[in-house]
């Protein structure tokens, strides 16, 4: 079930310093889209990720190697 309001989440590899991006895949299926912020400004501006160029983005980073 999806909403119509970004259901927020940060990676679980943040060790919560505060420098993390937050990202509401929830809206892909429904709005074609994937909201993207910066979780130290809350009420900072979003910026909606097509969920195509999402997917390729988790595909190229899950490639890298550390």
């Amino acid at each position: 079930m999806t909403t119509e309001h970004p259901q927020w989440f940060t990676s679980s590899y943040s060790s919560n310093g505060g420098q993390c991006v937050k990202v509401a895949t929830n809206l892909a299926a429904s709005h074609g889209l994937v909201p993207v912020g910066d979780t130290k400004y809350d009420d900072g501006p979003i910026l909606n990720v097509s969920a195509g160029a999402w997917a390729a983005f988790m595909e190229m980073a899950k490639s890298v190697q550390p």
